[in-house]
């Protein structure tokens, strides 16, 4: 088989010479010459953007490539491609740039000017290296592995304010608590809050993986914020304006990523629907809509399920709605909110006890909610009704939505059944332009 090898040179006579000795090397498959680091790595994100094996084994970085400093696209390559062997082309072979390169990934190290001899052992050892890594991977393979791996749940909210954020940190506390290795994502990509829920200063976000075509563990790992719950998290950007970086596309790659690296993923997904909500709603395996007992929020739910149904990403009946903020008191009562909103509502619902959360939601401190209170105790206990506490992943074949078990909690003893006085169902079916497809991008106005 050819090795296929990628010049990087920003020296239109060095390029010439290189040129001609890749040429002369046996077996080989000499690349048309890159003149700079911005082509290059587009290059490379093109030809693997099908599998690894559209990648050159081997990819020849000339000190002087520019703009970007050649030991910075010597890593990105290492991070974005690991199954490329990167070698240095250098006038400064000294033991300082040599350690250097190998820091940042390189597989060797050529000496200006570069002999016949030297260029024909470093290709032959790095070509040798990256067919490992391939052969390591199997063809076609995700560097992840293969399987739907750990369990994916949302938490979309029916509008804003209903206790989305809270109910997504304290479920994906709860998987950690329980052994399974959780990551924690912020897909509410302009309004996210799970940073200030749980005091977290971070430099790279969601934002950040967006443009990376071949998401390795390196990469990911690297973007994670280990918090000290334990949760590995992955938040919204700090500038909003950077939500359009996060494409349908890209969400669907960072959500298979993160299954296949953790056992547990919970996605805070807001109120607010778009291409990347959209694709994380479709492929989980339970999709939580959270909802008050009051009209307002019922009816979001309705709005919600409706446009989800549209659009054809998800089911009414595979929908899980949780009650946030319940008492006996309030006429709107679960079964109520079963019938309007034709989802299955859990047994669990939140209670409405706004001092255990006063002290934690004004320290960002949400990590720390009082064990023994009624809010952590009931959202730790919706999180085995999510199946993320407990019980075997679910097979490929399994249809989304969780348990099929009567989610509709028995009316308490001496309470009075719920009337729905006052309660107006919401019927208009709104102006959302209707696209039939399986997923896509989409708002209500």
């Amino acid at each position: 088989m050819a090795t296929r090898i990628l010049p990087a040179v920003g020296d239109a006579d060095l390029a010439h010479a290189l040129t001609g000795l890749l040429g002369r090397l046996p077996g080989a498959e000499p690349q048309p010459p890159i003149g700079n680091s911005t082509s290059l790595l587009d290059l490379l994100a093109a030809l693997g953007s099908e599998s690894v094996a559209g990648l050159p084994e081997v990819v020849l970085v000339h000190e002087r490539i520019g703009p970007r400093p050649a030991l910075e696209v010597v890593r990105e390559i290492a991070l974005r491609f690991p199954a490329v062997g990167t070698v240095l082309i250098t006038g400064d072979a000294s033991p300082a740039v040599y350690s250097a390169a190998m820091d940042s990934g390189a597989r060797g190290v050529l000496p200006l000017p570069i002999g016949y001899d030297d260029l024909a052992a470093r290709v032959e050892a790095v070509a040798a290296w990256s067919t490992g890594v391939r052969r390591h991977l199997g063809p076609g393979e995700s560097p992840f592995g293969a399987g739907r791996g750990g369990t994916l749940v949302t938490v979309t909210g029916a509008k804003g304010g209903v206790g989305t954020t809270l109910t997504a940190v304290q479920l994906a506390l709860a998987a950690q608590a329980s052994g399974r290795e959780t990551a924690l994502v912020d897909l509410d990509l302009q309004t996210g809050d799970v940073a200030s829920f749980l005091d977290v200063q971070f430099r790279r976000s969601v934002a950040d993986l967006a443009g990376i075509s071949d998401l390795t563990p390196r990469v990911l790992q690297d973007a994670v914020f280990a918090h000290e719950s334990g949760l590995a998290l992955l938040l919204a950007p700090a500038e909003g304006e950077r939500a359009e970086e996060v494409t349908e596309t890209a969400a669907r790659q960072l959500l298979t990523a993160l299954r296949a690296r953790y056992d547990a993923v919970v996605v805070d997904c807001g109120a607010h629907l778009d291409a990347a909500g959209a694709a994380a709603v479709e492929n989980a395996d339970t999709a939580l809509l959270v909802t008050t007992p009051d009209v307002v929020a019922v009816r979001g739910v309705k709005r919600q399920v409706r446009l989800w149904d549209r659009l054809q990403i998800r089911k009414a009946e595979d929908t899980l709605t949780v009650v946030n903020r319940h008492t006996r008191s309030t006429e709107i009562q679960p079964p109520l909110i079963a019938r309007i909103t034709g989802t299955r509502v859990a047994r669990t619902t939140v209670p409405a006890a706004f001092k255990e959360l006063q002290g934690c939601l004004d320290s960002s401190r949400m990590h720390e909610l009082d064990s023994k209170g009624a809010v952590r105790q009931a959202l730790w206990a919706l999180a085995g009704e999510a199946g993320l506490v407990g019980g075997e992943r679910r097979a490929d074949g399994d249809r989304p939505g969780g348990t099929r078990a009567a989610l509709v909690p028995a009316q308490a003893p001496g309470s009075a059944p719920p009337t729905g006085k006052g309660l107006v169902p919401y019927g208009a079916r709104g102006t959302l332009t209707t696209r039939r497809r399986r997923r896509g991008p989409a708002g209500e106005g």
